[in-house]
């Protein structure tokens, strides 16, 4: 691409370069680059007008900033979410050549660190995924359809030989609510016997009233080996089994999204929001507490209204649960922080559940501590949060989210210790918030512990199931910049 935008006009192309180069060592911000581009056409507006409008000025409004070490430039160009170039540029004769993302990253570290740039020493981490056997969106246009996707993936791979719906069957065996079993019985061990059953079961709600409750004919499916959970009257049990049996006979992603949100398999859910002031009243305004507090309340009494038309919709008589694990404060400042349990106002089945830091002699931690400095406390918090979500909710949840990194790590290890789903709500990141500390570290990270945040939203997001985003440019950044 930037060779291409090289040729166009050599003489401006060199005018340009010759400015970036022209301030010494630097990092060089998009605007920044724009402006001088514009300036190195004069005060010809057509000039100007041809080059934003040409190859180069597509170039340089993709780029997200770009390293000088005259005579060098290194530009870092994103021409697509998730997409990116690495060019270095000689002023001089404006040869151009591909480099790879370390190449760059050493470029700039250059500016701030060169012994440290040059240290073959020195360390790197592998940013990259570390299961590689999960399926990988490449499209942009794959962005925020996760379920689709998941859908199609799943179809892809019940499909062809009977065998390959062990899985699906395995999965179906295992459900169950407090050891009570869920939709099939153990009798139905083979895809065969399933389909046989789903049939029998398709022919005869079909000559049943649509709104027959599914208890008048419960102990019928029984003797099939089908049990509860398939909906709450004749009409949701059949749409239920079609769903099922399309899926068996040829899956496809749109019966199979379909019958995967009839699946009763989520009836205790924990939520993990640690940092700051934690509470229904008096918090906001306090350190480390604000949007978030409103933003898990909010989703807590619409994520507990769903799960009760869920479940009275498969006809199950469940009571779910829904556990805020928060930070227990002593030193509360006249909130409720200091309280263990708290109920959620507005729902009748969610709490707050406060669980103490505690210090290296085992004693509970009395004040408030920044987010940034929380991280030697997680592995404890998640240790002793973990024994009173079992005792609290009589077993495992059936899912665990984390809010924030902190909340996002200890939701990982908490997952990964009882074997349960695990989603992460996305956020952003304080890096962001705070220009060039990625160069600019060592000033930083004494303060704000990035190194710390950055490793555990890396561990949290590569051992979690789903990610939770509320738009697509939290995902992937606008047209023009991350």
């Amino acid at each position: 691409m930037m060779p291409e935008a090289l040729r166009q006009s050599r003489y401006q192309m060199k005018t340009c370069f010759q400015r970036y180069v022209s301030k010494g060592r630097r990092l060089m911000k998009n605007q920044q680059l724009t402006e001088e581009l514009e300036a190195s056409a004069g005060d010809d507006k057509v000039d100007k007008a041809r080059l934003a409008d040409g190859f180069l000025g597509y170039v340089i409004c993709s780029t997200q900033e770009a390293v000088v070490l005259p005579p060098l430039v290194a530009f870092a160009v994103r021409t697509n979410p998730g997409v990116w170039e690495f060019i270095r540029v000689h002023s001089g004769d404006l040869s151009a050549e591909e480099i790879t993302p370390s190449a760059y990253l050493k470029c700039k570290e250059t500016l701030y660190d060169e012994k440290w740039a040059r240290d073959d020493n020195s360390l790197e981490v592998d940013f990259g995924a570390l299961d590689l056997s999960t399926p990988r969106l490449t499209l942009p246009s794959s962005i925020g359809n996760g379920m689709q996707f998941v859908s199609r993936f799943m179809s892809s791979k019940l499909s062809g030989k009977p065998e390959s719906m062990k899985p699906l069957l395995d999965y179906l065996l295992n459900l169950n609510h407090r050891g009570e079993k869920l939709m099939i019985s153990d009798t139905l061990d083979t895809a065969d016997k399933l389909q046989t059953a789903l049939l029998l079961a398709e022919v005869f709600v079909a000559g049943l009233e649509k709104s027959t409750p599914y208890q008048q004919f419960e102990q019928r499916f029984q003797e099939w080996g089908l049990e509860k959970g398939w909906g709450d009257t004749a009409e949701t049990c059949r749409e239920t089994l079609n769903f099922l049996s399309e899926v068996l006979q040829a899956p496809d992603p749109i019966n199979m999204e379909k019958f995967f949100s009839r699946v009763p398999s989520v009836f205790n859910i924990v939520i993990f929001s640690i940092h700051g002031y934690f509470g229904q009243e008096k918090v906001l305004g306090l350190p480390d507490t604000g949007g978030q507090v409103v933003y898990i309340l909010d989703q807590v009494r619409a994520l507990e209204e769903e799960l009760l038309q869920r479940i009275r919709k498969q006809g199950l008589n469940v009571t779910p649960k829904i556990l805020v694990l928060t930070r227990l404060i002593p030193d509360a400042k006249g909130t409720k922080c200091n309280v263990e349990l708290e109920p959620v106002e507005h729902t009748k089945h969610s709490s707050i559940l406060r669980v103490p830091f505690k210090t290296d002699d085992g004693k509970d931690l009395r004040q408030w501590v920044s987010r940034f400095d929380i991280y030697p406390y997680l592995e404890r918090y998640a240790q002793d949060s973990s024994v009173k979500i079992l005792d609290i909710l009589e077993g495992k949840p059936d899912m665990v989210i984390g809010n924030y990194t902190d909340g996002n790590l200890v939701a990982s290890l908490l997952s990964s210790k009882l074997g349960v789903t695990q989603g992460t709500i996305a956020h952003a990141l304080e890096k962001t918030k705070y220009e060039d500390s990625n160069v600019k570290w060592r000033e930083m990270d004494h303060k704000y512990h990035f190194s710390c945040q950055f490793t555990a939203d890396m561990i949290a997001m590569n051992t979690s199931d789903f990610i939770i985003a509320s738009t697509y440019q939290e995902i992937a950044g606008r047209s023009v910049t991350t």
